[in-house]
Order: C-alpha cells, then structure tokens, then sequence
C-alpha cells in the first residue's frame, strides 16, 4: 500500500502519552500503526478518533515484551500500510513500587521485558526495515523516556527509574 505517505507505529499507542501521539500524527498527515498489548477497546477509540478526522489509523495487537509478537507487530504493520517511516517506542509499565530491599525478581524481569528489551528489539525490527544498509529509505526512531530516569524516580521506584534509563 505504498501512496507516498509516510507511516509511524506507535507503540502502546492506546492511552496517555502514545494515545496522543498517535493522534497528533495523524494529523501531521501520517497512516499510524497504533499498537496495544489488550485493551482493544481504547485503541480502536483512538482509531476512531483518528479516523473521524480525516486521518488513516488502524489498530495493531502486540506486547512488546514478547520478541515474536514484535516481529509479528511490525510484519503486520507492513502488509497493511507498507514501509515503515517512524517508530515511537512508547509502550511501558511502572512495575509498582517496592523497596529495594524488598525487590522482586520476578517483578524486575517484567518491567526490563517491556521497558528495556522490548523497546531495543523494537528498535531492530525498525532498523531492519528503515534503514539504508536494508533496503529501507531511512526513518527515525523516538523512544519515550522519563524524568524519573534522571532524577532517580520517587520513594520506591528506582524500579521504575533505572528501566527508563535507556
């Protein structure tokens, strides 16, 4: 579906911060790929939305802390919209709060799935289709972040603090 417009996916592109992304894209004249991992409900909303104004969205199942589900992710991104122009690495989660001294295993691996991981293989999908060395025509690549990665986070979320540090 190649028209010359260029094509932004969005991940965790249903609520807050992704959800008004994808929104202002679209308006800036994008086709955008807004991805969410299992409220289908809140990203067809923000198709909609998209949609009722003009725009050309559509919504795309994945969770980024699942390596195939992203392949599959930006696959499917492709076969409906065509070269991939633009990625927003949105998605995350807080991973509650605990004390360090109460860490959780389990917890931390969760949070670096979807806040770490899961964005860098984001990031290679998007370079694999982008970029010149692979046939692409270039792109870019914005990966949402957080103050708290700066300044430490609040009381028992360092957690939280140290996966946004990428």
């Amino acid at each position: 579906m190649e028209d010359g417009q260029k094509v932004l996916l969005v991940t965790g592109g249903s609520r807050g911060i992704g959800a008004a992304t994808s929104r202002l894209a679209a308006a800036k004249g994008y086709r955008v790929a807004v991805n969410f991992r299992a409220d289908a409900a809140a990203a067809q909303t923000v198709v909609a939305d998209i949609q009722a104004a003009g725009g050309k969205a559509q919504a795309f199942q994945g969770d980024v802390a699942r390596e195939e589900d992203v392949v599959r992710l930006f696959n499917d991104v492709v076969d409906a919209f065509g070269s991939i122009s633009g990625l927003v690495n949105n998605a995350g989660i807080h991973g509650g709060t605990m004390r360090v001294d109460e860490f959780d295993a389990s917890a931390l691996t969760e949070l670096l799935a979807v806040n770490v991981v899961g964005t860098m293989i984001c990031c290679r999908e998007a370079v694999r289709r982008m970029s010149t060395l692979h046939g692409g025509s270039g792109g870019s690549i914005v990966n949402v972040s957080s103050m708290a990665s700066t300044i430490g986070g609040r009381p028992n979320r360092s957690n939280y603090a140290a996966s946004k540090g990428q």
